[in-house]
């Protein structure tokens, strides 16, 4: 499988809340309403957005990327207000090993209430049953328990931590690691559709 094979048209995804889709030049003001917040940017390497401009600026070079079919995010929509409230993505891929890592940012509005977890479900999903994954990581700096959490609450094993593993913001930064086996994955959702055909 080439990278493009699923790039060339990034599929939309579908969980109970949210539509996973491409960016689209119409959700800067969303995009900038959470990336301008500084509590959203503490623990990745970006900085906050100080712009609508600098939002402009992250969907131009994202819409690039679909073009070039090259591994790209997709946005995650609440279904409800049909707004964009943060990006899930795989942030590397490598087809010949059968590896990828996810990455995701959500709006703090959204926080606490199981949300990125779906998205990162869906992924996870996404990425064993058509991607042809066989390990799928996350990784996240030490002190971004929420973060870890999100990987744990989605079927992800704690690895170990990479000791000042990035350099970012002006300071080394521990990373924990997590990650799910092909194996692991369809061993889980095989149990939880044995116990939900009991329970009927």
């Amino acid at each position: 499988m080439r990278i493009e094979d699923i790039y060339r048209d990034l599929p939309l995804l579908e969980t109970d809340r949210l539509i996973l889709r491409k960016l689209k030049r119409d959700d800067v003001l969303d995009l900038f309403a959470y990336a301008s917040r500084s509590e959203v940017s503490k623990y990745v390497t970006w900085d906050s957005h100080r712009s609508v401009r600098d939002s402009k600026n992250f969907i131009g070079y994202i819409l690039n990327l679909y073009r070039e079919h090259r591994v790209a995010p997709w946005g995650i929509e609440d279904k409800k207000t049909r707004r964009l409230i943060g990006t899930v993505d795989f942030v590397w891929w490598k087809p010949d090993q059968g590896t990828a890592e996810i990455g995701y940012v959500l709006s703090p509005e959204y926080w606490g209430r199981g949300i990125m977890t779906e998205a990162v479900k869906k992924l996870i999903e996404f990425g064993f049953e058509r991607m042809r994954l066989i390990r799928i990581q996350a990784r996240c700096f030490a002190e971004n328990k929420a973060s870890a959490r999100v990987m744990e609450k989605a079927g992800m094993t704690f690895e170990g931590t990479l000791r000042k593993a990035i350099y970012a913001k002006g300071r080394h930064w521990d990373l924990k690691v997590y990650s799910i086996l092909k194996e692991e994955y369809f061993l889980n959702d095989s149990n939880t559709k044995s116990q939900t055909t009991r329970k009927r």
